[in-house]
């Protein structure tokens, strides 16, 4: 045999196995092709929304079965028939013609009231077609959805303020409530140091808020996404609070948990420690924190080794820590380190005419905490707290106004009589020592002075019993018959009920 001829006839075997080769993966792949057409066909006949795609010119290429099976039509008919034919109300063949997909909008099929999406496929520039979808069957599914949205989110809300709780408060500088210049001036420096690294210290009353300037201070600063980490320095045993603080590793004492114990600066770091009460911190301890400060480190008990730490320290005390360190029971160097930035927060009696602001405010929310349906404070109870001295200041007016809210029945609102016997009678002294003689000119006629004094009568006892008409007359000695003259002869309308 020629050896050409061999070799052309050995290459051409060859060629002819690749060829079966070729043939024999074409074939593998079109199976791979056709189960793939074959799965997505089933999906998008199985899938919960009803679904249509149109070409350019807006006959149908594919529509699912749930589609046809609600407007009464094979898909065998549907298909290749122009939208409009088949599908009432649709825009399908305008969406391909403008470009601009369309969502959300409502379309009337067989009486029902539909919300559909619109949007045109585009290829290499070009529309080829457009896909649309019913998403919601009918207005009362879509609303049924909104609900549940709405829900989720509420539940969501409330978690996320539970968390916030739970890290470090969700009071912001809008918690502070009062437009005095006292307040103000409080508010505006915190609100300026709010951004920096400094300390700060707090100074006040107890119940003043100071904590709440220091949430709000926390919450206003870069550190705000980090737990606010608080301590209360006059509250925890002398023999705990370095273990509080610091923290201990395992084994450093009787007791102590396996593992060790992280401390309130340990957990604080990045972020900012609330150090209440700091004037009630014992002198061993004062100079532990000292180094904190000075160091930027911390050792746990029983640790052999530092840990350095970025922690912003916000202290608060009600004690005159100047007097304290004159008397040596507070450190002179720890104070001036404390003390960079000072504010001071008024009390309450200093701001009195704040009270009623803060005294809605705090109606409103304990209100909503308990589920009391009380909208309002009378004129006289709130004329007897703008009076009151308020020694415990916010946190005692926040109990009183919790106390008063248990007591209302079928009103809605808190009256004199809710509030206790204390205020009461200092509403009362306050109102003697105010009408107490006094040298006045009186002018004119006897009938006019007269008139005149009769007009402040009732109109004091009018104030006093909230406009209670029957109480009134009950309480000047007159007819309600007389009292109804009087009031319209004095224009005292508008302080009746």
């Amino acid at each position: 045999m020629n050896p050409i001829n061999r070799e052309e006839r050995r290459q051409k075997y060859i060629d002819l196995n690749f060829i079966n080769r070729l043939h024999e993966k074409a074939e593998d792949k079109l199976e791979d092709i056709e189960f793939l057409l074959n799965l997505y066909k089933d999906i998008f006949n199985i899938t919960y929304n009803w679904m249509v795609v149109v070409d350019p010119d807006g006959y149908i290429i594919m529509i699912n079965k749930r589609y046809c099976d609600f407007i009464g039509i094979s898909q065998e008919s549907a298909i290749g028939q122009h939208v409009t034919e088949v599908i009432e109300n649709t825009r399908m063949h305008i969406v391909v013609k403008t470009g601009q997909k369309e969502i959300g909008d409502i379309q009337e099929i067989k009486g029902n009231q539909m919300i559909a999406d619109r949007i045109p496929i585009y290829r290499e520039g070009r529309i080829i077609g457009a896909v649309g979808t019913v998403i919601f069957k009918n207005l009362v599914e879509f609303d049924v959805y909104v609900k549940n949205i709405l829900k989720m989110e509420k539940q969501l809300e409330f978690y996320k303020r539970e968390l916030k709780k739970a890290l470090g408060g969700e009071y912001t500088f809008e918690s502070i409530v009062g437009n005095s210049d006292e307040i103000m001036r409080a508010r505006e420096l915190a609100h300026k140091v709010a951004s920096s690294k400094s300390n700060v210290l707090l100074l006040g009353e107890s119940g003043t808020g100071k904590e709440l300037f220091a949430h709000a201070i926390h919450n206003a600063s870069v550190r705000g996404e980090y737990p606010l980490i608080k301590v209360n320095c006059g509250a925890i045993p002398a023999e705990l609070i370095e273990s509080e603080l610091f923290g201990y590793e395992q084994g450093a004492f009787t007791g102590a948990k396996k593992g060790g114990k992280p401390g309130k600066f340990e957990l604080a770091n990045k972020s900012t420690i609330f150090l209440d009460e700091i004037g009630d911190l014992p002198l061993n301890m004062q100079v532990k924190i000292l180094r904190v400060i000075q160091e930027r480190e911390i050792e746990r008990i029983g640790g052999v080794k530092s840990q350095k730490i970025d922690v912003r320290i916000i202290a608060a005390t009600n004690r005159n820590l100047q007097e304290m360190v004159e008397q040596k029971t507070f450190r002179e160097d720890l104070y001036y380190r404390l003390n960079v930035i000072s504010i001071n927060i008024p009390p309450l009696r200093e701001r009195s005419g704040d009270v009623p602001l803060i005294t809605n405010y705090l109606l409103k929310k304990l209100a909503g905490e308990m589920e009391r349906h009380v909208t309002e404070i009378s004129p006289s109870a709130m004329e007897a707290l703008k009076t009151y001295h308020w020694p415990g200041n916010i946190r005692e007016l926040a109990n009183l106004i919790e106390r008063a809210l248990n007591l209302v029945e079928k009103e809605a609102m808190i009256t004199i009589e809710h509030l206790p016997y204390y205020i009461r009678k200092n509403f009362q002294d306050h109102k003697i020592i105010n009408l107490e003689p006094k040298e006045v000119k009186l002018e004119g006629s006897l009938k006019e002075i007269i008139e005149e004094i009769e007009r402040k009568a009732i109109t004091q006892v009018l104030t006093e019993t909230d406009g209670n008409k029957l109480q009134t007359a009950k309480s000047l000695g007159i007819s309600r018959t007389s009292l109804y003259e009087k009031i319209k002869r004095y224009n005292l309308d508008l302080l009746v009920k």
